[in-house]
């Protein structure tokens, strides 16, 4: 089973990026091309059926997986990043993480009013940067049309911040 595949080969980094956290690492998973292809499948037939114009993926792990499944759906892929790192005119969103906050950026054009953007990323865990990323596609015009995740710390209770957006909201494996 794939759930069972992730969870096997994730790795977990305790005290990072603070003490207290258990990092929930996907880099042994990306040594691994056939699960990596498989987890992408797995993805796109879990939104199959979803109207989707774009994948956005969260700076950086997001663009990983958001790519490959923005290929496997035939749509655009836009990245959302940590300010600074895009050399366009962008918008901004500050946000809080549970070791601090921090501002995403999204060029201006990123997408066109009425697109249905699914926002993909690795991990949820409370919730807050993937409500930012939300935020900024809202900002310019386009709608939720849903969420994935390789992975869910749904004791943090990120999907229930998630719900205001879209109740399309995936993810492969739950912790």
């Amino acid at each position: 089973m794939l759930t069972a595949k992730i969870k096997a080969t994730l790795r977990d980094v305790p005290d990072f990026p603070k003490p207290g956290i258990v990092f929930k690492d996907i880099t042994p998973i990306l040594k691994d091309h056939a699960l990596c292809a498989e987890i992408t499948n797995a993805l796109a037939l879990k939104l199959r059926g979803v109207k989707i114009d774009v994948v956005a993926g969260i700076e950086s792990r997001g663009f990983l997986f958001g790519l490959a499944l923005a290929q496997a759906l035939n749509v655009p892929f836009v990245p959302i990043r940590k300010a600074g790192k895009l050399p366009y005119k962008t918008v901004k969103q500050s946000y809080d993480l549970e070791y601090g906050s921090a501002t995403l950026e999204v060029h201006e054009d990123a997408f066109e009013a009425g697109q249905q953007v699914l926002i993909h990323d690795d991990l949820l865990a409370t919730g807050g940067t993937v409500v930012a990323a939300s935020q900024l596609v809202e900002q310019l015009g386009a709608s939720i049309a849903g969420y994935s995740f390789l992975i869910s710390l749904g004791f943090l209770n990120g999907k229930d911040r998630l719900s205001h957006f879209s109740s399309n909201i995936y993810s492969l494996a739950d912790f």
